[in-house]
């Protein structure tokens, strides 16, 4: 079976793509607030912007948003006797966009990621890759995601972002990524927490972001946001 088209961006290009992870200050009223956030300021800024909180919050989140709202992990299976998993549809029925896939705190197996990229193809929804090196992105990208994020797990949380600490791996997974998938769109991830680090992924070809800690861990997760937009 062919992967799904990537003809278009989903979510937008570029992308500020925020991933509440389940941080306690990220949960329930506190998802919809730092999305209402990040809906307005996006807006303002003219970026496009998405955002993945925790699962039980997405279908809140998204009724309370028109932004994409994304989730952070999908199973492969189809619906039905599977009690814990999260197909497709359960993200398209909460009002999703896509999901997370292979992110380096929930990573699958490399069949599974085929899988689930399909599976999320097939109903519409827009699956982001996760991979830690350049030679894995380069190998995942086969699969015909819209997005792949590249994250060097040794940098996710940190302060030091991968687009100044080690700017290689951003240009080689750009080149990489091109060379068997021109129509995915690479993301940078690991450690940006400020503008400048948002403008020299971008300088280094990145077509977004995806972050963190750099919000939900920051006193002003409103501020924060801000700052990241200033880079675009």
């Amino acid at each position: 079976m062919p992967p799904p088209s990537t003809e278009t961006a989903p979510l937008g290009r570029p992308l500020l793509l925020l991933n509440l992870k389940v941080y306690p200050g990220s949960l329930g009223p506190a998802a919809e607030r730092v999305a209402r956030y990040l809906e307005e300021l996006g807006r303002a800024a003219g970026v496009s912007v998405a955002i993945a909180p925790a699962t039980p919050d997405l279908g809140r989140v998204a009724a309370a948003v028109e932004i994409p709202v994304l989730a952070q992990h999908v199973d492969p299976m189809s619906p039905g006797a599977h009690t814990g998993f999260v197909p497709a549809e359960s993200i398209a029925a909460a009002g999703g966009r896509g999901s997370l896939v292979n992110h380096s705190e929930h990573p699958i197996r490399p069949a599974l990621v085929a899988a689930v990229v399909t599976r999320l193809g097939e109903a519409g929804l827009a699956a982001v890759v996760c991979a830690p090196t350049p030679p894995v992105a380069r190998r995942l990208a086969r699969y015909g995601a819209p997005y792949l994020a590249i994250e060097p797990p040794e940098l996710i949380g940190g302060d030091r972002a991968v687009s100044t600490a080690r700017p290689e791996v951003i240009t080689e997974t750009v080149e990489s990524v091109r060379a068997v998938a021109p129509s995915t769109s690479v993301l940078c991830g690991a450690g940006v927490h400020r503008s400048a680090d948002v403008r020299r992924a971008l300088e280094l070809g990145a077509r977004g972001i995806l972050v963190a800690s750099a919000v939900t861990r920051a006193p002003s997760p409103r501020a924060a946001i801000e700052e990241l937009l200033a880079g675009f």
